[in-house]
Formats: structure tokens, sequence, C-alpha cells
């Protein structure tokens, strides 16, 4: 009787023999480039954020799947153009995860999660081929609200941080001072500046309190797409649409969503 490794090794065959196929005979894989894959690989990565999000088991598996089928489809072109294949890049990741983690394939002590971070960057820079400069690790690509909090954690783990996590409410109200300042002035382009700077302390301050601003603006979102269409789905019943109802009886119908969601 096969092992639960080998089902699962014998799976991943499958599923390079299968990429193969797809590659040889079906005129739209075919025709696939890194180029013609990138926007797809974007919306399946939020696809599985959104089932992650929402803890659904089901399409957590299934959203897992359609992003390795685009892992496995880029090593399959890499290959094609001979440059690597799905085992280097399985090979390249273990050696990562191996120098990166002295404390469990080395002599590195490492008692808690914290002391892990506090060496994760230090090892990241002594890495071949890593990163040379600390923020280096952060994509350009990023959302601005993903990359803030990831320039900020980054700077964190060498020691750039605040040692009082309440001293951060200081620096939001500045900036939301300057903020202000600059509204009254009217400078459009200076405006914008303090509101990025305004948003950036406000996400410092979500992470020194182990908030992730992702997720809790995602939980926002929600929140307001879910009242908002119940003021909608209530103002059809009445025959009545936004534009024949005023602001107080939303705000009404806003205080009814509340109770629910």
């Amino acid at each position: 009787m096969k092992t639960r490794r080998e089902e699962q090794l014998k799976a991943f065959e499958r599923l390079l023999d299968v990429m193969d196929e797809l590659r040889e005979k079906c005129p739209w894989d075919k025709k696939q480039t890194n180029e013609s894959l990138r926007a797809n690989t974007i919306e399946e990565t939020y696809e599985l954020c959104e089932a992650i999000t929402n803890n659904d088991d089901v399409n957590i598996k299934k959203e897992l799947g359609d992003l390795l089928l685009h892992i496995v489809f880029y090593a399959k072109i890499g290959n094609e153009k001979g440059v690597f294949d799905i085992g280097d890049v399985c090979n390249a990741l273990c050696d990562k995860l191996i120098f990166r983690h002295p404390h469990v394939f080395g002599d590195a002590i490492a008692n808690s999660a914290g002391q892990v971070e506090k060496s994760w960057e230090e090892i990241k820079l002594k890495e071949k081929g890593g990163n040379k400069t600390v923020l280096g690790g952060v994509p350009n690509a990023l959302p601005a609200l993903v990359k803030a909090y990831r320039i900020q954690d980054k700077a964190r783990n060498v020691g750039f941080d605040w040692e009082n996590r309440e001293d951060v409410w200081d620096k939001v109200k500045e900036e939301l001072c300057e903020f202000e300042t600059e509204v009254k002035y009217g400078d459009a382009d200076k405006i914008e500046a303090e509101f990025g700077d305004l948003i950036f302390s406000l996400i410092n301050a979500g992470r020194l309190y182990k908030i992730n601003p992702e997720n809790a603006l995602e939980r926002t979102n929600q929140k307001f797409t879910h009242r908002f269409n119940y003021i909608e789905k209530r103002l059809t019943e009445m025959g009545k649409s936004f534009k024949e109802s005023s602001l107080e009886e939303m705000d009404s119908l806003w205080n009814e969503a509340k109770e629910s969601f």
C-alpha cells in the first residue's frame, strides 16, 4: 500500500504530465508566455486571498490548485527556454529555506518566533544572490498598502522601530495636523503628499498593534458593501431609487443594516 507521501508525489507527477500534454496539444496553452500569464496569475492570487479571508476551505483548495497550475506553467516555459525547470525551482526553494533556518538545519538557536524574525533580515543580506539592502526585497509592483506594511516590517527587523508602540499616536496626530494644514492652503500636490504620510503612519500604528492593515481594510470593505447593499435592497422594496431618497432616509436604513452586520 502506498504511503500518503507517495500518493502526493504521484499526484504532482500527474500534474506535470497533464501540463506537458496541454502545452503540446492545446492551441491556447501552446501560445502562452510569461507575459500573457502574468495578469491571470495576479487574479488567481487574489481569488486565493478571498477564499482565505472567507475561511472557505473548499475554495482555498480550488484556488491553490489554480495557482499551482501557474507555477508549473512558468516552470514548463522556463524548461522550454532551457533556463530552468520545476526541479530547479524546488531545489532553489529548498536551498533558500535551509539557509534561512539555521536554527532548524544548523547550529543556531531560536526558541521563539521573535528570535527568528530578529535575525531574518541579516540572514537574507548574507544570502548568495539575495537582497543587497534591507528594503531591496520589497517588490515595486506590490499594492501601496501592502508595500507600506512590508517596508515598515523590514525596518523593524533591523531595529528601526518605535521603542514604545503608544508613541506612534503622536506621529499619527502630527501627520493629521499637517494634512489639515495643507487642506487649508489648497495645494493639491502637498495635500496628496500629506495624506500619504497620514496613511503610512496609520499603517505603522496597525502594525505595532498586531493588526494587518490589508485584512482590516478588507473587513471594512465587506462591512460597507453589506450595509450599502441593504440600503439598496430596502429602497427597491419601497419602490424608490437613490436619487429619489433623502440622505436622512439612507442614514436610517444604514443604521438598520448596522444591527445585522
